[in-house]
């Protein structure tokens, strides 16, 4: 009983350690896995009851302490869940596809990888954890896919975007690390409109990576400033690392106003491919106000650790770029200091 009730306060307290800000791995985990501790913290709930008829001062005081933590956790996750209502929008017919995946460098199951290509027909593939080995792989669909954005790598953080449309002012960025690139470019669509496409992985907060997420909340921050300033549709796409409820993402949101698709629709968890118990939703893309996703599929297993991701995002008929939302002091404060904390 005394190990159930320790079990029970580690996971009444442990949703809060993001709230400290410390950027150690340690403290920001239990971010990303609310959905699994909001499982476990309903079921002491429950247990607390099967196991005590008549509950005494302090086993109360761990049924309020879950309840609490339980209310904030679904607080945090709700509006990703398909039972939050979304505002449907029509659909316009100018449209631009991307299938976006962390591949796994050592994943060898290019042809799986191949077929879902093939199957989606994407006007834009992005691959994360490209090596020269999947570059070569990747070669079969260049005659369909003529500009192409390389960048491999052995470290894990290899990307490669292939395109059936013209890319423009393509730049290869090192925003915070310079192992860890990112790109920047224009994709040409109909009528002589162009999107500006960002392409993110940083390196995650872990025992085996990053020992904090500095690196990867200033690569966020330094690409919302950077959106700031634009005045093209803009898509952001990629393996972030970082789950959509967490602080430093939703501060990336509110400084460029971007929209989320998996808002309403269902959490779409990406990774881990292989452990239905453990996956988190680690893939995302967020798109500008004059744009709008419609279709938005998960890819079958291929043989990474992450599924794929499809979009469909279509080009709304709207003369302007939306202005950038007001900061507060505070969240300016906010965003130079993690900025700093990398440099």
């Amino acid at each position: 009983m005394i190990l159930f009730h320790f079990l029970c306060v580690i996971f009444i307290i442990s949703p809060f350690f993001p709230l400290t800000n410390n950027p150690h791995w340690f403290f920001r985990t239990p971010d990303f896995i609310r959905l699994q501790s909001l499982v476990v913290e309903i079921t002491l709930l429950i247990l607390l009851f099967v196991f005590n008829s008549n509950p005494n001062t302090f086993q109360w005081i761990l049924v309020t302490g879950l309840l609490i933590a339980i209310l904030y956790q679904f607080e945090k996750v709700y509006q990703y869940s398909s039972l939050f209502k979304r505002r449907k929008s029509n659909l316009t017919e100018e449209k631009i596809s991307l299938l976006a995946a962390n591949v796994l460098q050592d994943n060898t199951h290019y042809e799986k990888f191949l077929a879902i290509i093939h199957k989606y027909n994407p006007d834009l593939v992005l691959g994360m954890e490209t090596n020269l080995a999947w570059e070569n792989a990747f070669s079969t669909i260049e005659e369909k896919y003529p500009y192409t954005v390389k960048i491999p790598l052995e470290n894990y953080y290899g990307m490669h975007l292939y395109s059936k449309k013209e890319l423009f002012n393509i730049t290869k960025k090192h925003q915070v690390e310079e192992n860890v690139p990112s790109i920047f470019c224009e994709v040409g669509i109909e009528k002589g409109k162009n999107i500006l496409l960002i392409c993110l992985h940083p390196a995650p907060p872990s025992p085996t990576e990053n020992d904090t997420s500095i690196e990867r909340d200033a690569e966020l921050m330094l690409t919302g400033k950077f959106i700031r300033n634009q005045e093209l549709p803009t898509v952001v796409c990629g393996d972030m690392n970082d789950v959509v409820w967490s602080r430093p993402t939703r501060l990336f949101k509110k400084m460029t106003g971007m929209k989320d698709p998996r808002v309403g629709r269902g959490f779409f968890p990406t990774y881990h491919a292989k452990y239905w118990f453990m996956r988190f939703p680690l893939d995302h893309l967020f798109h500008t106000k004059n744009l709008l996703v419609g279709k938005m599929e998960r890819t079958q297993y291929f043989g990474s650790d992450h599924f794929g991701m499809y979009y469909e995002i279509h080009i709304k008929n709207t003369p302007k770029t939306p202005k950038n939302p007001h900061l507060k002091p505070d969240e300016k404060e906010e965003i130079n200091e993690l900025i700093e904390r990398s440099e």
